[in-house]
């Protein structure tokens, strides 16, 4: 804003000109001079950092113990090799090729006479703004004011009778300002640096709180119900909640994971890397629930309490673990990482698409975009107070809304355009994009899997889109 005021004053432009290119496009200097990640780590960091997020951590566990246990786990990975590895694969591809953010990715690999690029409407992160940085990142101002440094008597307490309007405000306004201060850096000293030691933090301290669970008395019981299918408890809404939570954690179909695909070279296959970004997710949700469910069998917790379980289930773990104030207190802190890393990513693809249609430099771009993703987002971050608003069922806010419109809409959705438009000649085509997904050395995308790319994916996603809507609690 300030910047804005400045430049009017002044009488500057504060959106340069760019040169036009063979179609009549702006492009702009740093179009053609695009930014790169520094490492492959980096890039696997950062993507795996943008996907696992705490919807790992946080809703993976609560959703795994509301439907089943073992049962949930099953479907989920099962959509994660079946639907959510093609997805990455295709979403990554077309960033790559494109060298553009998702608001320009499908107009420049489309064919000559196609309307793609209409799809980037759909694309765009704003939607997934307040659902970024207040759902995704899983109410961080509780995890930084409440259990940060840990209070072991405390009881940690979510929606809705504990919203303080200013507080919501005031965190949030720290949350965008921390965000958009990292992606005014240039992206290897900015956003790759400060995401691969996050990560890096957390991976650690997940797998010491594993270890630790392993010993309790209910652990044999607590994993019998996470990691055994009971076949009988599979229905319509676990299938749809696991394809879902396959999508929403890997955040594919909104062009999350394009954007990251612009800024690599061509040096490994798209494949090999997906496999490993996929397996650095399930890992951290595998891990979550070995440190949860042990511990809800050990003390006597409900494994369905929802949104809760995190909470619950580890403030008593660390009430009854040695040195538990410390071990909570980083515990917490590296979930407030956790968060942060998925609201990083989700900016930077906004900041990406700004840029590229203003041509703004990164400090201007994330002054601008940080005013509106802060306007956007106050409506989650008021919506148990100041705006509430109900949009489906008794006790639903603005909250569940975003949500919705995010898992339910956006991601599998966007991730059916995507398969659409790789495998189809009306599209960019099976051969366009198995030569850019094969470029590099790694796993590749072989012949055989073009029907699963190009008729299972989309059918999958679109038989189980329509039962979801059609099971969907309106009210």
């Amino acid at each position: 804003m300030v910047a804005v005021i400045y430049a009017a004053v002044r009488g500057r432009c504060l959106f340069p000109r760019g040169s036009t290119n063979k179609n009549g496009r702006k492009q702009y200097k740093f179009m053609q001079n695009r930014e790169r990640l520094g490492s492959r780590l980096g890039f696997i960091m950062l993507s795996a950092g943008c996907a696992i997020g705490c919807g790992n951590v946080w809703k993976f566990p609560w959703m795994c113990g509301q439907n089943g246990g073992g049962s949930f786990m099953l479907l989920y990975i099962i959509c994660l090799v079946v639907l959510g590895l093609p997805a990455m694969t295709m979403e990554f591809s077309v960033g790559r090729a494109a060298q553009a953010s998702p608001i320009r990715m499908y107009q420049k690999l489309e064919k000559p006479g196609c309307k793609w690029g209409h799809f980037r409407h759909c694309q765009p992160d704003w939607q997934h703004c307040p659902d970024g940085i207040l759902h995704r990142g899983d109410r961080v101002d509780h995890l930084l004011f409440h259990q940060v440094p840990y209070r072991p008597k405390r009881r940690f307490r979510i929606y809705p009778d504990d919203y303080e309007p200013h507080g919501e405000c005031g965190v949030l306004l720290v949350t965008v300002v921390v965000a958009f201060a990292i992606l005014s850096f240039n992206l290897q000293g900015g956003l790759e640096r400060i995401t691969k030691y996050m990560m890096l933090a957390l991976l650690v301290l997940m797998l010491v709180l594993a270890v630790h669970s392993l010993p309790l008395p209910g652990a044999a019981e607590g994993l019998k119900f996470y990691l055994v299918p009971d076949f009988g408890k599979i229905d319509g809404s676990v299938v749809v909640g696991a394809m879902n939570q396959a999508f929403f954690t890997l955040s594919v179909g909104m062009g999350g994971m394009a954007i990251f695909g612009s800024y690599i070279e061509k040096e490994h296959s798209l494949m090999g890397e997906s496999v490993h970004i996929i397996v650095l997710d399930t890992l951290v949700a595998v891990l979550a629930g070995i440190i949860m469910f042990p511990a809800c069998f050990t003390y006597g917790l409900e494994v369905n309490a929802g949104p809760s379980l995190l909470f619950d289930t580890m403030a008593t773990v660390f009430n009854n673990m040695t040195g538990g104030r410390w071990w909570g207190t980083l515990f917490f802190l590296f979930m407030v990482f956790a968060a942060l890393s998925t609201v990083l990513g989700v900016c930077e693809n906004i900041l990406a698409m700004v840029r590229e249609l203003t041509g703004l430099s990164r400090p201007k771009g994330a002054l601008l975009c940080g005013v509106g993703i802060f306007l956007l987002a106050l409506t989650t971050a008021l919506g148990y107070s100041v705006l509430h608003f109900q949009p489906f069922a008794a006790g639903t806010a603005w909250l569940d809304l975003w949500d919705f419109i995010v898992s339910n809409n956006i991601l599998p959705l966007g991730s059916l355009v995507l398969a659409l438009f790789c495998c189809n000649s009306f599209g960019w085509g099976w051969d366009a994009f198995v030569q850019e997904a094969n470029t590099g050395k790694g796993l590749k995308v072989q012949p055989w899997m073009k029907p699963l790319f190009r008729f299972v994916v989309p059918a999958a996603i679109a038989f189980i889109y329509i039962y979801g809507m059609a099971t969907f609690a309106w009210n």
